[in-house]
């Protein structure tokens, strides 16, 4: 690597594109040139990848691989300040994501839907059931607050696991707000299934007991569209469009 040009994180955002200058990324100390790149256009990828900056991690959650960056040549390298370029993984971890490369990149995205959509069809069949009153509908709610008790504590592990694999473990705020009220959703989810398996006519006789079971199954709603949220902007952020 001795003939190629050295840059540092400051030399690097001097070409993101703007002024005529090329568009250059890092990816685990390489320097590529994406110039020619349509996807490159303005030094901005997807409406979320800068140019001018090191993407190793940002590459790790990509829904492509890295033989997308072999199309483009290398210019130089980029000083880690002697930074690792990887972490020593587990030899168990290591052969595990080796046999299943989607392991890396898609678990999370893989099972954070259900837990979305079962609280959410949840209280949308309590009201459908209330302005019915047609009781297999709130037998499919029962059924959608089980199926989220599955599935959430499945999502949280897997997101867990993608923050630290392919974010470091930074402390993002996006992720400090999901870790604390993912544990809140998980907790709201079983107290109401719970208490309809113990008292399955909780809503066909309205009283002051019902209101409060309405209201946390209702309660999901605001809960699940929070931390879905700040999940798609860690995805697709919107501060730097």
């Amino acid at each position: 690597m001795g003939d190629w040009k050295e840059f540092t994180s400051e030399e690097l955002a001097e070409y993101r594109g703007e002024d005529g200058k090329a568009v250059y990324i890092a990816h685990q100390g390489r320097v590529i040139d994406v110039s020619n790149s349509r996807l490159w256009k303005g030094g901005l990828h997807m409406r979320r990848h800068h140019a001018g900056t090191d993407l190793t991690t940002d590459i790790q959650a990509a829904p492509h691989g890295l033989e997308v960056l072999e199309r483009y040549p290398q210019v130089g390298i980029l000083k880690m300040a002697g930074k690792p370029l990887d972490r020593p993984l587990p030899a168990g971890l290591a052969a595990l994501l080796q046999r299943f490369p989607m392991l890396k990149r898609h678990p999370h995205p893989m099972t954070v839907h259900f837990p979305i959509v079962f609280p959410l069809a949840a209280a949308a069949f309590v009201v459908i059931y209330l302005w019915t009153g047609i009781r297999s509908f709130e037998v499919t709610a029962f059924h959608c607050l089980g199926a989220a008790n599955l599935f959430i504590p499945i999502a949280i592990g897997t997101g867990l696991f993608t923050w630290w694999y392919n974010y470091l473990a930074k402390p993002l705020r996006p992720v400090r707000i999901k870790k604390r009220l993912s544990p809140l959703l998980w907790l709201l989810v079983l107290a109401a299934f719970s208490w309809r398996l113990a008292v399955p006519d909780i809503l066909e006789s309205i009283r002051p007991a019902s209101y409060v079971y309405l209201l946390m199954v209702l309660g999901l709603v605001p809960v699940v569209m929070v931390i879905g949220w700040f999940g798609a902007q860690m995805t697709f952020p919107i501060d730097r469009e």
